[in-house]
């Protein structure tokens, strides 16, 4: 596992130093979010990265040793259960020299999904965090992590979508630390 932590620190050391030659903070991936209930019981949470031309967002689904995977954490609630796991769409996979292993990731746009089980009746606020990591042909950005909370109606509302909430800011990148 040597080498992959040599490979880790070297990215590290890369993206530190092109993040501080850099004049303008990069922030190639802008997230959305919003529920829609399927039934009163049940609603599905879609969280939407819109990424720019060039870079690409890396998939949940990628083996450990390389790039940070894009992660969900969802806070505890009495007030809903999860359903399953994140579900996302197709990724595209191919061989990354560097990593020295298969890679999936996302161009242009990726949607994920949550299903969850309403516990209550009034209308509640699923909250959480999404963990992400983003390269373009020259250079990758430090992980960053932005927090999310997406209103649903209560477990015997109307089915309706909800309204969509978009990223309420972008925290600073942080550095890889490995």
């Amino acid at each position: 596992n040597s080498p992959n932590r040599i490979m880790r620190l070297i990215l590290s050391i890369l993206v530190l130093i092109s993040t501080s030659l850099s004049a303008q903070i990069l922030q190639p991936v802008k997230w959305s979010y919003k529920a829609e209930q399927t039934t009163p019981g049940e609603a599905t949470l879609i969280l939407k990265a819109t990424i720019e031309k060039g870079w690409h967002l890396y998939s949940q689904n990628i083996a450990d040793g390389g790039p940070i995977k894009t992660s969900f954490t969802f806070n505890p609630s009495a007030d809903y259960e999860l359903v399953g796991k994140v579900t996302e769409g197709k990724a595209i996979e191919f061989y990354d020299k560097n990593f020295e292993m298969n890679l999936a990731y996302f161009a242009n746009e990726a949607t994920f999904k949550q299903k969850v089980k309403l516990k209550s009746n009034k209308a509640i606020k699923i909250a959480g965090g999404v963990e992400f990591m983003v390269c373009d042909d020259e250079k990758c950005l430090p992980p960053e992590f932005i927090e999310f909370a997406i209103e649903i109606k209560g477990a015997k509302a109307e089915v309706k979508e909800a309204a969509v909430a978009d990223t309420p800011g972008v925290t600073p990148p942080t550095p890889l630390v490995t």
